[in-house]
């Protein structure tokens, strides 16, 4: 591993070839904070899934990559006067070094678990903003919308709003499921979208609850059902048919022989 001093210079050779990069190549001196935030979210999504893949080669690439990208927008900013890289460097510090008071300031000799921090952490959070802020108000209203369940339940939990049991979820999923059932039988699609929406928001709670990242969990479903799809497709091929042609029971059996070779 590195040295600290390393580290440094690693980073200043970043902000050299970026300096570089914005005064002699037309592609990067043209682009905009607009026009690489596209970019920037595929880049999320390409490092989330190295580290599903637990593949530590791939995950320091896609790292990179982030980091080229956030030296990108503070060098635009600096370019317009905005800010620089410092600002964004020190401002993530003050806020890191304020939200730990068990590490750095007047509490940090208070021995504090994992969860008493997290279980606090939304109020410490509302106490640096001043109360000018809601603590739902943080969340983009662009965020996929499991992430964003999920980031709701986080912050409610962090104020206190939880189930003091997590088994006690459970009555509220299958709350939720009736209610889809009955809303299903009136064919309102208002409320059927409704109480959907409201049944995957406590399943999402209840994957939470026990540990489970549902966007990881859903991942991986989508990833086996394209693998058993994909052996359902190749195998009748094979068999000179087509799935249109296929009864649902033809494809139930191939699609069995996936599962018992453990796709």
């Amino acid at each position: 591993m590195h040295t600290k001093e390393e580290k440094i210079q690693a980073f200043a050779r970043l902000l050299d070839v970026m300096d570089a990069l914005r005064e002699k190549c037309p592609w990067n001196a043209a682009q905009t904070m607009e026009s690489i935030r596209p970019m920037t979210e595929e880049e999320v999504y390409e490092l989330s899934d190295a580290i599903v893949r637990a593949d530590r080669q791939e995950t320091a690439k896609e790292i990179g990559d982030m980091l080229y990208h956030m030296v990108f927008y503070a060098r635009i900013a600096q370019e317009e006067g905005s800010f620089d890289i410092a600002d964004c460097l020190n401002k993530i510090c003050d806020k890191m070094i304020f939200r730990h008071p068990h590490v750095f300031g007047d509490e940090s000799g208070k021995q504090l678990t994992a969860k008493e921090i997290a279980d606090t952490w939304e109020l410490v959070k509302a106490k640096e903003k001043g109360g000018n802020k809601t603590i739902m108000g943080g969340i983009p209203d662009a965020m996929p919308a499991i992430l964003k369940a999920l980031s709701m339940q986080e912050k409610a939990r962090g104020c206190g709003f939880d189930w003091e049991k997590r088994e006690d979820v459970w009555d509220k999923v299958q709350e939720e499921l009736g209610e889809v059932q009955e809303a299903c039988a009136e064919a309102d699609p208002a409320h059927m979208e409704e109480e959907f929406g409201d049944l995957l928001f406590a399943t999402i709670n209840a994957a939470r609850l026990y540990d489970v990242d549902p966007e990881t969990a859903l991942g991986r479903t989508c990833s086996k059902f394209r693998r058993r799809f994909t052996y359902l497709e190749e195998n009748t091929i094979k068999k000179g048919l087509n799935l249109k042609d296929m009864s649902l029971a033809e494809m139930d059996a191939i699609w069995d022989e996936a599962k018992a070779k453990g796709m």
